[in-house]
C-alpha cells in the first residue's frame, strides 16, 4: 500500500510540475551563402541570400528542441556588398532585440567573405552580455552536404549556453566556436576556411554539446568604449593598401586624395613596405592621416619599432589584428577624434 501511494505521488508531481520554458534566441539574417541557391544541382555557381530567414529556420526542424525561435530579415545580401549602411542597421538592431528581457541570445546569418569583420565590428559596439553569434556557410542551402543547417544549429546551441554570456560576440562553425577578433577566413571553398591563428579557439562542439575554452583577454561589447550614436549615418574613411614587390607611394597618394583618414598598409613581413611607400606614408602620417602598419601574412603580431621606426613616422603598429579589422578599429577610433597614442594604446586592448 505504500509503495502504490509513492508511486501516486510521484505521479501527481509529475504531472503537476510545468516543462521549463526553452531560451528565446532572435534570429537576424542578412544572406550570404548559408541563404543560396543553385541553378542547378551540378552547378558550382549560386545566388547568394536567396532564402529568407524563415525558409533557414524551416530547414532545421531540430531547432524547435533547442530554443523558442523568432527570425527577422535586416538584409539579404552577399556578404562581398556587406558595407557601412548595413553595418549600422545590424548593430543598432542587435543592441535593440538585446534589450528586451524576453530574449536570451541572438543568432546572425552572413556570408563568410565579410563575417569576420562584420563580427569585430559588432564586437566593439554591442552593448550586452548576451550572447550573440554570428554563422554562416561554404557551401549554398541547395547543395549536396551543405554546411548551413548544422552550423545553424550549433549556433543556436551556443546562443543559449550561460558559458557564452559575457565572452563577446562570437561565431560558430565547422564544429568551431571563434572569438571575433581572432577569427579570419583562410580557404576560398574549404569547409574549414575559418581559422583563429593567433590565440585558438573559443571552444568545439558535438552537435548540441558544445565546450567552451579560455576567455578572451580583449576587451568587448559591454567594456568596449565604443558607442553608435543615434544621428550616425556613416564611418569615416580608410583603406587598406596591399604592399608587395617595387611598391609605389602613388595608391598610398590616391586614397589620401580621395578622402581617407586613414591608411591600414598590409605589409610584407612583419608589416614592412618599400622605402617609397615608407616615406609617403610618414608623410601623410605628419599630416594627420592615421598610418597603421598591419601585415598580410595571415598571423603574427606587428611590433612597434621593428626594422620601421614607428616612433619617429608617427605610425601605429597593428599588433594581432590582421588589415581588415585594423581598418574597422581606425574607423571607430576616428569617431572619438583618437590620436596617434590613443590609437595605439587601443590596439593593445581591443
Amino acid at each position: 500500500m505504500i509503495r502504490l501511494q509513492n508511486i501516486l505521488l510521484l505521479t501527481l508531481l509529475c504531472v503537476s510540475v510545468p516543462a521549463l520554458a526553452k531560451e528565446h534566441v532572435v534570429i537576424l539574417a542578412t544572406g550570404g551563402t548559408i541563404a543560396g541557391k543553385q541553378a542547378s544541382k551540378n552547378d558550382p555557381g549560386y545566388k547568394a541570400g536567396s532564402f529568407k530567414v524563415q525558409d533557414l529556420v524551416d530547414a532545421v526542424p531540430e531547432l524547435k528542441e533547442v530554443a523558442e525561435l523568432s527570425g527577422q530579415q535586416v538584409a539579404n545580401i552577399g556578404s562581398q556588398d556587406m558595407n557601412n549602411e548595413v553595418w549600422l542597421k545590424l548593430a543598432r538592431r542587435v543592441n535593440e532585440v538585446a534589450s528586451q528581457p524576453d530574449v536570451d541570445g541572438i543568432v546572425i546569418t552572413h556570408g563568410t567573405d565579410t563575417l569576420e569583420e562584420t563580427a569585430y565590428f559588432l564586437n566593439l559596439v554591442v552593448d550586452t552580455k548576451k550572447p550573440v553569434v554570428l554563422t554562416a556557410s561554404m557551401r549554398p542551402a541547395t547543395s549536396i552536404s551543405a554546411d548551413g543547417p548544422m552550423n545553424l544549429y550549433q549556433s543556436v546551441v551556443v546562443a543559449t549556453r550561460p558559458e557564452a554570456v559575457g565572452r563577446g560576440v562570437l561565431c560558430v562553425l565547422n564544429d568551431e566556436i571563434h572569438y571575433a577578433a581572432e577569427i579570419t577566413k583562410t580557404h576560398t571553398v574549404n569547409p574549414g576556411t575559418m581559422q583563429s591563428p593567433n590565440r585558438g579557439l573559443a571552444g568545439k562542439c558535438d552537435a548540441e554539446v558544445c565546450t567552451f575554452f579560455s576567455p578572451t583577454i580583449r576587451r568587448h561589447t559591454t567594456d568596449s568604449e565604443f558607442k553608435i550614436p543615434a544621428d550616425l549615418d556613416d564611418l569615416p574613411a580608410v583603406e587598406i593598401v596591399y604592399a608587395h614587390v617595387d611598391m609605389k607611394r602613388n595608391m598610398i597618394d590616391a586614397a589620401v586624395k580621395s578622402g581617407a583618414k586613414g591608411i591600414v598598409i598590409a605589409g610584407v613581413g612583419d608589416g614592412n613596405m618599400s622605402q617609397e611607400a615608407l616615406e609617403a606614408a610618414a608623410e601623410h602620417a605628419k599630416n594627420g592621416v592615421i598610418i597603421v602598419r598591419s601585415s598580410h601574412v595571415g598571423a603574427g603580431i606587428v611590433k612597434r619599432n621593428v626594422e620601421v621606426n614607428d616612433d619617429e613616422n608617427g605610425f601605429v603598429a597593428s599588433r594581432e589584428l590582421n588589415p581588415q579589422k585594423a581598418r574597422i578599429l581606425v574607423q571607430l577610433a576616428l569617431l572619438q577624434d583618437a590620436d596617434v597614442d590613443d590609437i595605439q594604446e587601443m590596439f593593445l586592448k581591443y
